[in-house]
């Protein structure tokens, strides 16, 4: 068997594995999003709390967090779990592959779960929130947005599953999810921070932010946002550094 068919096997197990385990899927990667949504974008408008239009602004930021969030965390967790207790990682290491493809498979399955999450996201979000004025001619780059902010967040959770002991995994997730999911720009415009200068660029730092700024830049054109390129660049570049991290890390923790 080449390495190539292998590797869509191995890609295409996983695939069907989620299938049949779809409904703790949806549960898994929905729950959490939507409550955040319901409350912030619903409950908190309806009791005035929100100015009229919010909702606009928090629809695209929610589903790019899905969409980062969900992938790093379906590829950082199963591969903890694969390299202690389970040691399934050692099925995948025998398969005829090159070792840095069984990373690289790892990183995109997971986002491909993110992609599904965020994608699952839309129609849901209109249902919960009512009428969404979205310019429809951005969607092809909101799309490419969501597609490149799931491999970042893969690339993000390769580095983290592969660098950090299982027994340390939790203590890292309470330490990076929360900053991860308020500096993402996810319920607010970046480009409105002005006044705040400290947290808009700790907002830059993290890659959530291009994921947010370009879905609203590309949906919501009248709300100021980052240029289209500056987050397209932004997020290849953390596809590169972390992707290349994760499989480095991968490689050594596989080699022990």
């Amino acid at each position: 068997m080449s390495p190539v068919r292998a590797f869509a096997a191995v890609l295409g197990r996983d695939v069907f594995v989620t299938g049949r385990e779809l409904p703790s899927f949806l549960a898994q990667v929905l729950v959490q999003p939507v409550a955040l949504l319901f409350i912030f974008g619903k409950v908190l408008s309806e009791l005035g709390y929100a100015q009229p239009g919010y909702a606009q602004i928090l629809l695209p930021g929610m589903i790019a967090l899905n969409a980062f969030l969900v992938s790093l965390q379906n590829t950082s967790f199963p591969l903890v779990l694969d390299f202690s207790y389970s040691r399934e990682i050692e099925d995948r290491l025998l398969a005829p592959l090159p070792i840095s493809w069984v990373a690289v498979e790892k990183m995109l399955f997971g986002a491909l779960r993110g992609l599904l999450a965020a994608v699952l996201m839309v129609p849901i979000g209109m249902v919960v929130l009512g009428e969404i004025d979205w310019n429809h001619r951005g969607l092809g780059f909101a799309l490419l947005c969501v597609l490149l902010g799931s491999l970042a967040g893969a690339a993000v959770g390769l580095t983290v599953g592969a660098a950090v002991p299982p027994r340390r995994i939790n203590i890292m997730f309470a330490v990076i999810l929360a900053p991860l999911m308020f500096t993402g720009a996810t319920q607010f415009p970046w480009a409105q921070l002005g006044h705040l200068r400290w947290f808009q660029v700790l907002c830059a730092i993290n890659p959530l932010t291009y994921v947010s700024e370009g879905m609203r830049g590309a949906l919501l054109p009248d709300v100021p946002h980052m240029a289209p390129w500056i987050c397209v660049l932004a997020l290849l570049v953390s596809c590169a550094v972390f992707g290349a991290l994760g499989i480095t890390f991968f490689l050594r923790r596989a080699l022990d």
